[in-house]
Order: C-alpha cells, then structure tokens, then sequence
C-alpha cells in the first residue's frame, strides 16, 4: 500500500468528525504527511415551498457562516499544530458538502480523503445519502471512514 503524503481530512465540528481528524493527523505523523482540513458551508435554499428570503439575506447568512468557521478552523488548527507537530492547512468552501470535499481532494492532489462516519446530517440527509457516502463512491483516491 502506497504510504499517503497528502491527506483531505473533512470537518463538520462534530465529535464523529473530531475522531475522524485524530486519525488523519496521526497518520500524517506516521507517514510525514500534509493534513488539508477543509470544512464546507453548506449552501441555502432561498426557497422552500411558496416562502422565499431575499437573495441578499442568502448571502449574507452565508458570508457569516464562512467568517464564523474561517475563525474556529484557525483556532483549531493554531491549537493542533501546537500539540501535534504536523503540517495542517485549511480551507473553507461553500456548497455541497461532498462535492467540496471531492474537489479539494482533486485541488491538493491528496492520495488519502479522512472522514467521519456521521456528521451533522438531518433526516432529509439520511434520505439522500451522506455526505460520506457520497465522498466513498465517488472519490479518487482511497477513502478512510472512520466510525
């Protein structure tokens, strides 16, 4: 088995993705990988049934979310580099989650994609498939899912 140089591990701040990080900065140790942390704001729907919000409201919920996570990820990371001695970049995006996920693999080039199990999911998300396993069925490069 190749040993992974370049690892996308994905965050949703939840404990499942938390677990999931831990693996990939672990492994990165191991291997004197790269660790990519990316983090993805979903996009609103500005339409649910006949209610719709202003496309400025949409934007500007969505510039807020992405200022919020940009803080808490350089936070986290200032923290994890500190404690864990491994090279971690970030990046936050908007959009799908695992399209993003997938197109941050394929930007860094990664050889290893890291992600939890579960996440913060709704119901209509267990109903469409998770995000992880959109990122298994798709990804090109081996996929670590970590429970």
């Amino acid at each position: 088995m190749p040993v992974p140089k370049r690892i996308v591990a994905a965050t949703d701040f939840s404990e499942h993705s938390d677990r999931a990080l831990n693996y990939a900065l672990d492994i990165a140790k191991a291997c004197e990988a790269q660790v990519f942390l990316v983090h993805v704001v979903e996009t609103i729907q500005q339409c649910v049934n006949d209610y719709c919000i202003s496309e400025g409201t949409v934007r500007q919920i969505e510039e807020q979310s992405m200022q919020a996570a940009r803080e808490k990820m350089r936070t986290e990371v200032e923290n994890l580099t500190r404690i864990r001695k491994v090279g971690i970049t970030f990046d936050v995006r908007i959009g799908k989650a695992a399209e993003e996920i997938l197109k941050e693999q394929e930007d860094k080039k990664a050889d290893l994609i890291i992600v939890g199990s579960h996440g913060r999911s709704s119901l209509i998300g267990h109903l469409t498939g998770s995000v992880a396993d959109k990122v298994v069925h798709h990804a090109g490069c081996p996929v670590l899912l970590v429970r």
